[in-house]
């Protein structure tokens, strides 16, 4: 943002929100039981492409409904910004699953849903009376999707399985805090939740696809995904490495260990990141910065040579960005070699690009005067295109409406 803006104000020059849901999962209706942030984000993508998302919360409310922040102007406290990013385009109710005077009516409200998705313990859900053998028998096409910190015992056994789980753990175990640090070896968890928001998306792809396979077949399933799992996946440079060169990959602050110059770089008045590993952009490069003598230098002919030399070809590029201010350095090179700015929070708003993606919506937020802003879906479809249309439910908001849906299941 320009110096001296106000957060306050981001709205007002943020996309507004669509009229309705018009994503291509439009008349697939899930029941989502999960909370905290790797199911909730699950079913946020899920919601954002257009599915009718309902999402069951205990009468104390999701983990995550009431962490702060909230609006300045807030009177209500429906729910603080942990809470919307996550929970937009979904339909709300309160139910205690622990009452088992409500476990008819949820039993009838998943016979008719295509899909259920939770992030509980193992066996949590099936004491609740809600366990998928439970639900497969009364609703044979339903899509049963876990999300787990170890994963569930039907798709493969863990010596873990009844631990919790957490982000940073899921980070740990799966390899990528081992990767990711300074040069000097301390390691860091990636500062995105990656151990949450990675295994939620990898499960709504699984969905998707299993929701295809019924549709196709009649035949539902049970599908898991175990948070260190995904981030193990997530970690394949890793794995590759060890397997093929027995090389263990170690913190390398923001260099790479394959490919040179790829790094973030100081300049005179923040950071940038620049990435020309190949022949033609480092030709560009050296053009640019008016050191072409290195575009045919042994130390510097090939990108081989370039990563044996790491050390020479950092201090040469950092020389020239130290010398120039980032918005120069972007001018400079933008079109012709990868360069980008590290953007913080108040910079993606004042970004050209963001704003001309509309990948900032302005959301309403019970209580307050002003919208708040929340990124869009970056999926972007031509016919059934996905977004934001609703704000997140209050809680036990629609209970009223969603059970006046229900088609009670018929008696033999």
């Amino acid at each position: 943002m320009t110096e001296g803006a106000d957060y306050r104000r981001a709205h007002e020059h943020a996309a507004a929100m669509a009229a309705g849901p018009t994503g291509p999962l439009s008349g697939i209706r899930i029941i989502d039981f999960t909370r905290a942030l790797a199911g909730p984000f699950c079913t946020m993508l899920l919601a954002d492409l257009g599915a009718d998302v309902i999402k069951i919360e205990p009468p104390e409310g999701d983990f995550s409904r009431f962490s702060e922040p909230y609006p300045e102007d807030d009177d209500e406290r429906a729910f603080g910004g942990y809470f919307a990013s996550i929970n937009r385009n979904k339909r709300g109710i309160m139910v205690d699953l622990k009452d088992p005077a409500e476990r008819p009516r949820i039993h009838d409200l998943i016979d008719g849903a295509d899909c259920v998705v939770e992030n509980f313990r193992v066996g949590v859900m099936e004491k609740l009376g809600f366990g998928y053998e439970t639900l497969a028998a009364r609703n044979p096409a339903l899509v049963y999707a876990a999300i787990r910190g170890f994963g569930d015992p039907r798709t493969g056994a863990s010596p873990f399985a009844e631990w919790p789980s957490y982000d940073v753990v899921a980070q740990a175990m799966g390899g990528i805090v081992s990767m990711t640090g300074s040069e000097d070896g301390q390691v860091l968890k990636v500062g995105a939740s990656v151990g949450d928001l990675y295994p939620g998306t990898v499960a709504a792809l699984g969905i998707v696809s299993a929701l295809l396979h019924a549709k196709l077949t009649g035949q539902g399933q049970f599908l898991d995904v175990c948070m260190v799992d995904a981030i193990t996946a997530l970690c394949e440079a890793a794995v590759y490495r060890y397997t093929y060169a027995g090389t263990v990959t170690r913190p390398l602050g923001n260099s790479h260990p394959q490919l040179a110059p790829f790094d973030v770089y100081r300049t005179a008045d923040g950071f940038c990141a620049i990435a020309a590993p190949t022949q033609n952009h480092w030709a560009l490069l050296c053009a640019h910065i008016d050191r072409a003598d290195l575009i045919h230098d042994p130390r510097t002919l090939s990108n081989k040579d370039r990563v044996t030399n790491a050390a020479f070809v950092k201090e040469v590029v950092s020389g020239w960005t130290a010398a120039h201010t980032t918005a120069e350095i972007v001018g400079i090179l933008g079109g012709s070699v990868p360069v980008g700015p590290v953007n913080d929070a108040e910079a993606l708003f004042a970004s050209p690009h963001l704003h001309a993606r509309n990948m900032l919506v302005a959301v309403e937020h019970p209580g307050s005067a002003r919208p708040v802003v929340l990124p869009n879906s970056p999926i972007r479809m031509t016919v059934t295109p996905p977004g934001i249309y609703r704000r997140p439910p209050k809680l036990g908001e629609h209970n009223d409406e969603v059970f006046a849906e229900i088609k009670p299941r018929e008696t033999e």
